[in-house]
């Protein structure tokens, strides 16, 4: 993992333990790539945001056209990045069958629950 960015796994998604960018000391600014979980669908939007509560927010208030109708969504993942760039090739990285893959095995406790507990197959 990239040495800017910090990680963070959100067990139960609590969006009242997100950062925001006024949480951090000095005159650093945040940029935060997420991963949200569609209830409706199962299936997974990645996204990337300077303020990541407002952008939950507008995400579940259906304001974003790529998830109004996916609605409910859970924060199921994100990091902090110190630079946009960073973030956003994160999030090019985020959306890629390999990280999806990493993402699976990074929070399989997590989607295990959502499943039921079922045994997962290799």
């Amino acid at each position: 993992m990239d040495a800017v960015c910090r990680v963070a796994l959100i067990r139960p998604c609590d969006t009242n333990a997100v950062p925001t960018h006024s949480s951090v000391s000095g005159r650093i600014q945040l940029v935060y790539t997420y991963v949200l979980l569609s209830e409706s669908d199962r299936e997974w939007y990645t996204g990337s945001t300077r303020d990541l509560r407002n952008r939950l927010k507008r995400h579940a208030e259906g304001h974003v056209r790529s998830t109004a109708s996916r609605r409910p969504l859970k924060l199921i993942y994100y990091e902090a990045c110190l630079s946009v760039s960073d973030a956003f090739r994160r999030e090019r990285f985020l959306k890629t069958g390999k990280s999806k893959r990493f993402l699976r095995n990074r929070l399989a406790e997590f989607l295990t629950g959502l499943r039921g507990n079922k045994l997962e197959r290799h």
